[in-house]
């Protein structure tokens, strides 16, 4: 899950390099910002002494995730991606959102 939010967040600062100039300091500048604390809240998270406290920073990754959608749609809708692309980078923020839920169901819910 922390390697596949590492890759996304590589993949999405490749796809923010090719938007707009004038984006680079709002959309693209947000969507980086972002993007990374999904990973960087996992790597906290998991150095923490107790389930709990992990669930917590996973609900910050969670949230970042979230995000990311947002910010991603605003960018299809003004035509700074296109839908395919779009489509594509929703689908994998998906899975991870899908890995994010798991593990924290897991982690407050151990006898599941």
């Amino acid at each position: 899950m922390w390697q596949d939010s590492v890759d996304y967040a590589t993949y999405v600062y490749e796809v923010t390099g090719r938007m707009p100039w004038f984006e680079k300091k709002g959309l693209c500048d947000q969507l980086q910002r972002v993007v990374g604390s999904i990973s960087s809240n996992i790597a906290e998270g998991a150095a923490k002494p107790s389930d709990a406290e992990f669930a917590h920073f996973l609900d910050h990754s969670l949230g970042s995730a979230f995000e990311v959608e947002t910010q991603l749609l605003i960018s299809r809708n003004v035509n700074y991606i296109a839908q395919e692309l779009y489509q594509d980078l929703h689908a994998k923020l998906a899975e991870i959102e899908k890995q994010l839920h798991g593990l924290i169901n897991t982690l407050r819910n151990p006898k599941n």
